[in-house]
Parts: C-alpha cells; structure tokens; sequence
C-alpha cells in the first residue's frame, strides 16, 4: 500500500486529495443512518446533540473534562475539539483543511486538535490546538461531551473527540504553518443522500480487511479518522447506534 494515487474514484472535488491505494477495496456497508426518513436527518441542532450526548453517558454538566477510559499501552493521548454552532436552523461542525507542506497528511480535512501536553485536560488541549490552528478563543468553547475515542496507526495516538458548543459562527484566522483553510459543514449535509461511503481496505494480499469511512464535502474528501469520528457525531445527533469497534484506523491528526 506504498503507492499513492489522486482518489479519482471520488470525481468533482475541487481540492481533491490522495488516498492511499491498498492492495484490495470492496464496497462496505450502508451508512448507520441509512433507513432513517429525510426528516429525522434534518433540523439537528447543537441542543440536539448536547442532549443525546448526556442519553449516551458522555456529556459533561461540569464540563472540566471528560474521564480517560482505559487506552492501549504505549500509544499517545491527542485530543480534537468537534467545534458546533446552529446557522439556519441547523448544526455545523467547524473543519479545516491541513497546510499542504505539512509532512503528515497534507492537504486532507481534519478536526483542530494534536498531542495532549503533561498534566493538560483533553478539554484544555482541545481548546488550545484550536487556539493555535484556526485562532478559536478558549473562552467561547462550551464543552458538551465526547465522542468514542479511536486509535491510529499512523499517528501511533488515541484520539479523544471532545464535542463543543459555540455560540454562533466563529471567526476563524488559519496559521499558515498547519492550516490552508477552514470550512464548516452542516451534520444534516453529512447525513444525506450520497454523503457517506464505507470501503473495506487489506492493505496487503492476506491481511486483514477493515473499514475505511468517506464524506464528500462541499469541496474536499473526509476519510479516515476524521470521517470515524463525524459517523459517530452524526449518529448522537440522528439518534441511532454507532458502529461497533473497528480495527486501526488511518487519517488526518497530529
């Protein structure tokens, strides 16, 4: 899986991006959200979510930090901040697009987020990467929960999603040195028709399969752990079951 190509399976982007080539795709499942009439897919607000979170057992009505279930030894802690606010009625996820002369994971789209620091919260490492990629203030950040969190094997990381309020659209300033640009997409969007595509990837003859998630944006491609953790944000905030445990993942985090 060392060759890499542009994905030109996924035509009409106009930031298209390149996807690894493993050495076998088949098609996957059905999103989980699938069967639900358009109506339970629209009109999802952050109180949605934020309620749905705490259904769940993952909201914080202190919101300090969420707990750190146990993680895989040897593995890094990161944290990504899944920034929401409600434009027109519905929710919308804050994104952004990685510095093309990034070494890792140029030009895909990722959540703010990177390495946890000694003795920082996942709250508080949220909230300063965001600071320092797309110039989000802390203060405006009201943390409402988490999501499940995964692991990369690129990355050699546990990925904890801390989901967040703002209280309207941000004004965001990219640093140049990590962020080309920034976006944001509506979870209605993401949990239409033709929004979700899920492969099954062996990376070698012989190995093992295992899923590969994919969103067309607006513009650009989401996949990977990026597009793990919106599959799981769309779930709380449409109110089905998430997938079960997956296999190591690959996409775009520090």
């Amino acid at each position: 899986m060392r060759d890499e190509v542009t994905a030109t399976r996924f035509a009409g982007l106009v930031a298209p991006q390149v996807v690894p080539v493993p050495a076998t795709i088949r098609p996957g499942r059905p999103a989980p959200w699938a069967d639900l009439p358009s109506a339970r897919r629209r009109g999802l607000r952050v109180a949605t979510v934020e309620a749905r979170l705490l259904a769940r057992g993952q909201g914080v009505a202190d919101p300090v930090a969420p707990p750190m279930p146990e993680e895989p030894a040897g593995l890094r802690d990161s944290a990504v901040l899944v920034a929401l606010f409600d434009l027109d009625g519905e929710a919308r996820v804050v994104l952004t697009r990685r510095a093309r002369s990034l070494r890792d994971h140029a030009g895909e789209v990722a959540l703010p987020g990177g390495r946890v620091e000694e003795g920082e919260s996942l709250v508080a490492a949220a909230r300063r990467e965001a600071a320092e990629e797309v110039g989000l203030d802390p203060t405006q950040v009201r943390p409402l929960g988490w999501l499940t969190p995964l692991v990369t094997r690129v990355s050699g990381s546990v990925i904890w999603p801390v989901v967040a309020a703002l209280a309207g659209p941000p004004a965001l300033v990219p640093s140049p040195a990590e962020v080309e640009a920034t976006f944001d997409v509506a979870l209605a969007d993401l949990a239409g028709e033709d929004s979700y595509l899920e492969e099954f990837w062996r990376r070698e003859p012989g190995a093992a399969e295992f899923p590969i998630s994919f969103f067309r944006g607006p513009a650009d491609l989401i996949w990977g752990a990026t597009a793990r953790v919106l599959v799981d944000l769309v779930c709380v905030a449409v109110g089905v079951a998430p997938p079960g445990p997956e296999p190591l993942d690959d996409g775009p985090v520090d």
